[in-house]
């Protein structure tokens, strides 16, 4: 089926999506021709600051009334083509990682990373990454926007994590991503050329290979590659070891765009499997729901058992992508509402969780629950920023997960039934008391320490504060009038929803206007 595109210059007034990718790239640049780290502090603000406010401008252009891919920029050259577009799969996406750029760079101040030329433009280079990947409408260009992330990863790791191994963990990154890589590569290759026998031209062009899918071949080993190497990015269980070890080596001052670089592989997942491949993704749902289910259960169990915070973080996020991947093979509006909905809303809560034990850490240098404890008297802010965001996981009302988690178990039960719905519940509710006893063992209970040098260390409060009040509001506001973003999702899904085989009967009439269950 044919995709409606609307040009750039039909509703913008420039090339919004290509100026959101080279902003941060120019900033980058100028950061390393800077001589000194006051000029490449100014510079990353400058760049951050804009690419806010062209997420906001982005999302005051997109018409949330049509269907397609909108502000369309494609630029063809022989068989090599540029092309990037939003629809309600990506638009949440690009806007949530300026933001959480910009709040990581307000992060690096605090811990005086910023001191660091290197480190700051390759922040920068990191948000350039994500929003070309996620704005990318070829397969090769996401692609390459994706094998690219390693680089700045690699150089934040080495030269700002905090672990006595983190070379080792470059080289287990290098592993697990190569791998991914190459299965991608490898299913985007064969989706290219399986259009060439069937009088096609050889291209990597998503809209020409959605409204041509069905002269494909190969479609179960095109799905296996491209699910695995996506499933190593979300990351699922058992492709999950990578994660654990690069947050507890790892720097945590990347954890703003590093989060939402997680999230990734579910839009890949549902920007370049389900349109493309919907009836394979269909006869292999119960397998997608089995990793899903046991990572749900696996995540939550291992976080259970973590004494160091980093850890327990990252099981966490294994957990949540396990109830993601589950509402994306619902093949329901509401399932796939609410797991576009739940992502956005896990980004920025995992990265306020993030922000706060990377500020534990700077303050006291340990990650170790056990030998923290009494820090919410000293350390308000950082305990309050914690507690909203651990809030914001656990589908508490006035949250953005509330609204989005119930449109997710409303797909579950519709399609699977209450017996599924209650076990992701109930993993939900392991991972949600997990968090609150970590919270009580870091900043409520006494400190197993007789002395507490850590407390004499000032504070700079009122960036901690600016953290804090952002997501603070970003969170409240978008939990308790989750309709607009609703809004940026809802058509896009009612049209993909009859493009699955054996869902086509489902009735979809009333899938766009769907209305929070609270509301």
């Amino acid at each position: 089926m044919t995709t409606p595109t609307i040009l750039w210059s039909q509703t913008a007034a420039f090339p919004v999506l290509t100026t959101l990718t080279l902003t941060p790239l120019l900033a980058m640049i100028a950061i390393l021709l800077s001589r000194s780290p006051q000029a490449a502090l100014r510079l990353g603000f400058a760049g951050t600051s804009v690419n806010v406010l062209l997420g906001v401008y982005l999302l005051t252009v997109f018409d949330t009334h049509q269907t397609g891919v909108q502000l369309l920029e494609s630029v063809r050259v022989g068989w090599l083509s540029y092309s990037v577009g939003v629809d309600g799969m990506n638009i949440l996406f690009i806007p949530l990682t300026a933001v959480l750029a910009f709040l990581t760079l307000v992060y690096t101040i605090i811990t005086r990373h910023v001191n660091n030329k290197a480190f700051v433009a390759s922040l920068l280079a990191y948000e350039t990454i994500l929003t070309g990947a996620f704005a990318a409408l070829n397969l090769m260009q996401f692609w390459l926007w994706c094998a690219l992330e390693f680089f700045p990863l690699i150089i934040l790791t080495i030269r700002a994590g905090t672990g006595q191994n983190r070379r080792w963990v470059v080289t287990l990154l290098l592993q697990y991503w190569g791998s991914s890589l190459l299965m991608i590569l490898a299913g985007f290759l064969f989706l290219a050329f399986g259009l060439v026998g069937s009088d096609h031209d050889l291209t990597f062009d998503w809209l020409t290979l959605k409204a041509n899918n069905a002269y494909l071949h190969d479609e179960i080993l095109i799905f296996i590659l491209l699910f695995f190497g996506f499933a190593i990015r979300m990351p699922l269980f058992p492709f999950h070891g990578w994660l654990p070890m690069l947050t507890e080596q790892g720097t945590v001052a990347t954890a703003g765009v590093f989060v939402v670089g997680l999230k990734l592989g579910l839009y890949a997942l549902m920007r370049f499997i389900l349109p493309i491949l919907p009836g394979v993704a269909e006869q292999w749902a119960g397998f997608a729901l089995t990793l899903g289910l046991v990572s749900v259960v696996y995540g939550a169990l291992q976080a259970m058992m973590q004494i160091n915070v980093r850890r327990l973080l990252a099981f966490v996020a294994v957990s949540h992508s396990g109830m993601l991947i589950i509402g994306v093979f619902c093949f329901n509006a509401f399932g796939l509402q609410g797991s576009l909905l739940l992502a956005i809303a896990y980004g920025l809560a995992t990265a306020g969780m993030f922000f706060s034990t990377g500020l534990i850490y700077q303050r006291t240098r340990t990650a170790f629950m056990p030998r923290l404890g009494g820090l919410i008297d000293k350390h308000t802010t950082i305990g309050l920023l914690f507690l909203l965001s651990a809030f914001s996981t656990m589908i508490m009302p006035g949250t953005p997960s509330f609204d989005s988690a119930h449109l997710l178990i409303q797909g579950i039960i519709e399609e699977y039934g209450w017996v599924l719905a209650i076990a992701v519940l109930l993993g939900n509710v392991v991972a949600a008391a997990i968090l609150l006893r970590a919270f009580q063992q870091m900043f409520i209970a006494n400190s197993k320490r007789h002395t507490q040098p850590y407390s004499r260390v000032p504070q700079p409060a009122p960036k901690e504060r600016f953290i804090t009040v952002v997501l603070a509001i970003l969170l409240i506001t978008s939990g308790f009038y989750t309709t607009p973003w609703l809004n940026y999702v809802s058509r896009e899904v009612a049209v993909l929803i009859p493009d699955f085989p054996m869902h086509q009967s489902q009735p979809v009439d009333n899938a766009p206007v769907l209305e929070p269950p609270h509301e």
